[in-house]
């Protein structure tokens, strides 16, 4: 009976470490980057610049995430292995280190924009959004 116990205890363990090791595939594009709705001029026209400092923001930190990557995918949940690149530590080293990168750079960026946007004309931003909404409708058709 104690044989029993402890090679099922055995076997259990060694499932769990071999499942523990098992490599969990990496998207390249972050998840959760994307832009809820797209606005026409009008519409941006009568919002306020708060509001539009916003959008001016959040369309940048959605560009900055997938502008690096246009090359090899536009979409988000893709892999390594869903592009035919080699899922070895040194290139999921090299992805993780241009995920910090761009992390630090949206920041840096984006306290920028906190601060110096407000001295911007409204048109301006305006302007700034509808050019940043056709690239990332574009992006949407590159690999499609």
């Amino acid at each position: 009976m104690k044989k029993i116990i402890y090679l099922s205890l055995i076997f259990l363990l060694a499932i769990g470490n071999a499942n523990a090791q098992a490599k969990k595939p990496i998207s390249i594009i972050t998840m959760g980057i994307s832009i809820k709705k797209f606005h026409e001029k009008a519409e941006l026209d009568i919002m306020k610049k708060g509001e539009l400092i916003g959008l001016y923001t959040e369309r940048i930190r959605v560009l900055i995430n997938t502008l690096p990557y246009i090359a090899l995918t536009t979409k988000q949940g893709v892999t390594f292995e869903d592009v035919g690149v080699p899922d070895t530590s040194e290139n999921l080293k090299t992805l993780e280190v241009q995920k910090e990168n761009t992390t630090n750079f949206i920041t840096v960026t984006e306290n920028f924009q906190k601060t110096m946007m407000a001295y911007s004309d409204k048109g301006n931003i305006v302007n700034s959004i509808l050019y940043y909404e056709s690239m990332l409708k574009a992006l949407k058709d590159i690999n499609e």
